[in-house]
């Protein structure tokens, strides 16, 4: 069942990648500042937020279910991190107590979801506010800027004279991690296994509410990480910080045929989900696009990532009736006398 899905999915995922291929081409061709290198960088710099989310995500979304605190729990991270700043803690001391804090945000999704089987939108959607409003609650409406410039640099800065960001490379470094998890180790396959069927994993021997709580707190610390991030990349610490990123990301990873049913999808296709919506908003950005039209474009972009793979979906399963019904009837050989 696994397998087939995949083989599914890998199908769907050369179509993004090919489509991907095309938009950069195109972009290249035809925006004007689109190729020089600084633009390429803040491409990629602006993009690692979503992409850093969405390895887990895409993992949580095979297993059947989604996180949608994410932009929270990162914007509550960034938070956290400039009160604690201003408190005159060192850095090296505050992202760890971050990456702790998107620990328990997650922990606290996992657990409500796990424990007391309340569906994850809805749990995530109550802690998408309850994250936002701490983070107001923690650093008000300040906005903390003078962090340690060697952090500033790493965070925002490219490998010599290239467009390659500097945090591209342990950006790479947990890519290449979780490709391995998905579609190598047991745990991978138990997630596609979860997703596909819940009740049929149950029987297989799959801890299913185990693995949903490490997926739910494996996703608040990358959300905490991507707060971090987001935090000296842009160089402030604010509590709104990443609001209205979990679009961004849901839609990337749908985008990249990741099924929201569960049970289907690769990370590949993901990756290349995030980074076509990625180079479509810097295209549209390069072309004065405003922040409210290029939300509808991702609105626009969640819709037909849902409705697209259902649709020929349908249209395979009606093509194969016809055929089945079309076909010849072979009559039973006559007994003979």
């Amino acid at each position: 069942m696994a397998d087939f899905s995949l083989s599914r999915a890998v199908r769907w995922d050369t179509v993004v990648g090919a489509l991907l291929i095309v938009v950069l081409l195109l972009s290249f061709g035809t925006v004007d500042g689109f190729g020089n290198a600084l633009n390429l960088s803040f491409l990629i710099g602006n993009t690692l937020p979503i992409a850093l989310i969405a390895l887990p995500m895409t993992l949580l979304v095979v297993s059947g279910e989604i996180d949608l605190s994410v932009a929270s729990t990162a914007g509550l991270s960034g938070a956290v991190m400039g009160a604690l700043w201003n408190e005159g803690m060192t850095i090296e001391t505050i992202i760890p107590i971050c990456l702790l804090l998107g620990v328990v945000c997650g922990l606290i999704n996992g657990l409500l979801v796990t424990k007391l089987g309340l569906p994850s939108l809805a749990v995530t959607i109550g802690t998408l506010a309850a994250y936002r409003g701490i983070a107001q609650i923690v650093l008000g409406s300040d906005a903390v800027t003078d962090f340690p410039t060697q952090y500033l640099d790493f965070a925002a800065g490219r490998i010599g004279d290239t467009f390659i960001p500097q945090a591209f490379l342990p950006f790479l470094v947990l890519l290449t991690i979780a490709v391995v998890v998905l579609h190598v180790t047991p745990f991978g396959r138990s997630v596609f296994a979860t997703g596909a069927s819940e009740e049929a994993a149950r029987f297989a021997g799959i801890r299913v509410k185990r693995q949903k709580l490490i997926l739910f707190t494996v996703t608040g610390l990358m959300a905490s990480l991507t707060g971090i991030f987001w935090a000296l990349h842009y160089a402030s610490a604010r509590y709104d910080n990443a609001t209205g990123l979990e679009l961004s990301v849901v839609a990337a990873v749908l985008l990249g045929g990741i099924d929201f049913d569960g049970g289907k999808g690769t990370l590949g296709g993901a990756i290349a989900g995030v980074f076509l919506l990625g180079t479509l908003q810097n295209v549209m950005s390069l072309q004065d696009v405003t922040a409210q039209s290029q939300i509808v474009v991702t609105g626009v972009l969640l819709v037909l990532s849902v409705l697209g793979p259902r649709v020929a979906r349908q249209i395979s399963v009606a093509r194969a009736g016809r055929r089945t019904a079309s076909a010849p009837v072979s009559k039973a050989p006559t007994p003979a006398s």
